[in-house]
């Protein structure tokens, strides 16, 4: 590996087996699954590449006015704890803004409170309706 910080890019062209390879490493029940419904269905993704391989990505989907939504932050873990995960959250944050966003959500487990907090975000109240 480099010793630089990984390349972040926008909405690029990604392949199922990149993604489902990164979410694998990262997510010990991640399924393999189809990603085009996901990108068909999202404002934009950014991506992070060390050497050519995705090292990680969050998606952004929108509800084609004012609001946003942080979805699927994603690291490898050879990559935590260096800053790349409040990188790409506020990378996503900018293009949200740049593409008519005004409002950028996210909903975090309690632990992951003080990350999102270092990406620039407040808590707030919500609910939550599980359906299956």
């Amino acid at each position: 590996m480099t010793d630089g910080p990984p390349l972040l890019q926008v909405s690029p062209a990604l392949t199922d087996a990149e993604l489902n390879e990164l979410f694998a490493a990262s997510w010990p029940e991640h399924r393999d699954t189809s990603f085009a419904p996901v990108h068909a269905r999202s404002l934009l993704w950014v991506t992070a590449r060390r050497d050519g391989r995705l090292v990680g990505y969050v998606n952004v989907v929108g509800d084609g006015s004012v609001h946003a939504f942080v979805l699927d932050t994603t690291v490898h873990p050879a990559e935590r704890r260096r800053g790349l995960g409040v990188r790409l959250v506020r990378a996503a944050a900018e293009q949200a803004r740049a593409r008519g966003a005004d409002w950028l959500h996210v909903d975090y487990e309690p632990h992951l409170e003080s990350f999102y907090a270092r990406c620039g975000f407040r808590p707030t109240a919500a609910g939550l309706l599980r359906l299956h």
